[in-house]
């Protein structure tokens, strides 16, 4: 192996394993994670829930179908790194306009290839997510896993101020992908209702998914005040997904608490997370995540099962809420973690996985329809 391909990665508990960078060079830190679905990596490398971490691909053959400008779910990249077993240097999708290198590249992600990512994420599975290191400039094996062990980690970090946007914009977009959409969705509310997207680290397939039903979309910086928010004369307020850990920023659960009861409110994944928070009650980290395309969740209330897309390390602690109050409203079938839930008297809900599935199943998106209902409800109530 070339020196110049050369590439390691050192975790916190002093395991090493060694493969050969197809990425940018250089090292970079984040906490080792794994996901488990099969397409859609281009969607994962910009999801900005990965900021701060080091994801692994746990199927073999990455890269095959290149990439394109059109699935992107933000501006660029925002993982640290990138895992594979193996990466193809031949794409083949008549949308693509580079290679999977090439992007990681032009972007400066590190990435490597050619480590059993089975042992890897079996790794993981035992003994949870950790802290590591990728670097093709250091190979002092003690140095390096030093250096794991001293990077910032996740826990009480605020990573949504890296992934908001710097100023509001409003959404203009439907969808960029119509001719790939075989189950388009009606615009469902009558006249045009106008949401406020809270961006904790928003991915575009949200703001899609409410412009083609017809609502006009405003994105709010993460910091933004509740005067501010509510300015925007709002029929409802959207909670986005983003990175980390929810306790990391408390501003937002602030405001989030002072908007309770002002308009209705749909949380999604981290937005979920900071809702429970709001209300009084506990997070906690969960010892590897769910990360993936194939999370069953069950509807508590009608007893139907759906396959879901998920990406997050933290979850709403179903006990530390009020009973009074909240109720859970979906839990997830691996391990009965809390899913979803709905406040007993005010016009809020909230999911922990992904509706607007990107990439993902479909099972779920009917949920944008549901909001649109309740802002539709609430107006006419304010009438």
């Amino acid at each position: 192996m070339k020196d110049v391909q050369r590439c390691l990665l050192a975790l916190e508990d002093g395991s090493i394993f060694e493969g050969r960078s197809f990425g940018s060079s250089g090292e970079k830190t984040g906490e080792l994670v794994f996901n488990t679905s099969m397409t859609g990596y281009q969607e994962i490398l910009t999801d900005p829930s990965y900021k701060g971490q080091i994801v692994i691909m746990t199927y073999p053959l990455i890269g095959n179908y290149g990439v394109n400008e059109e699935d992107i779910e933000s501006k660029g990249p925002k993982v640290e790194g990138f895992v594979v077993k193996e990466t193809s240097t031949l794409f083949s999708n008549w949308r693509a306009d580079k290679s999977l290198s090439h992007y990681l590249i032009e972007n400066e992600i590190m990435a490597v290839e050619g480590l059993d990512t089975r042992a890897l994420t079996r790794h993981i599975r035992c003994l949870g997510a950790m802290k590591a290191i990728l670097s093709t400039e250091d190979f002092d094996r003690n140095s390096l896993v030093e250096k794991a062990r001293s990077s910032p980690g996740l826990i009480g970090r605020d990573l949504v101020k890296e992934v908001t946007c710097d100023k509001p914009f409003e959404w203009n977009r439907i969808n960029d992908l119509q001719f790939l959409n075989l189950h388009p969705q009606p615009s469902t509310c009558h006249s045009p209702l106008r949401v406020v997207v809270l961006d904790y680290g928003v991915k575009y397939n949200i703001l899609r998914s409410l412009r083609e039903r017809n609502c006009e979309v405003m994105v709010l910086p993460a910091s933004s005040s509740v005067e501010s928010i509510l300015s925007c004369r709002p029929d409802g307020i959207l909670l986005s997904n983003g990175p980390g850990d929810p306790e990391g920023v408390p501003y937002a659960v602030e405001t989030v608490r002072q908007l309770i009861g002002k308009k209705p409110i749909f949380g999604i994944c981290l937005g979920h997370q900071l809702l429970g928070l709001a209300f009084g009650g506990k997070t906690f980290k969960l010892k590897f995540g769910h990360r993936g395309a194939n999370q069953p969740i069950k509807d508590l209330k009608t007893g139907r099962v759906m396959i879901t897309s998920q990406n997050h390390g933290f979850c709403v602690d179903p006990d530390s809420l009020d009973p009074n109050e909240v109720e859970p409203t979906q839990i997830n079938l691996n391990d009965h973690t809390l899913e979803g839930m709905r406040h007993k008297s005010l016009p809020i809900f909230s999911v922990q996985y992904h509706p607007e599935a990107s990439p993902g199943p479909h099972d779920t998106q009917d949920l944008f329809g549901e909001f649109i209902k309740v802002m539709e409800l609430y107006q006419g109530r304010q009438e």
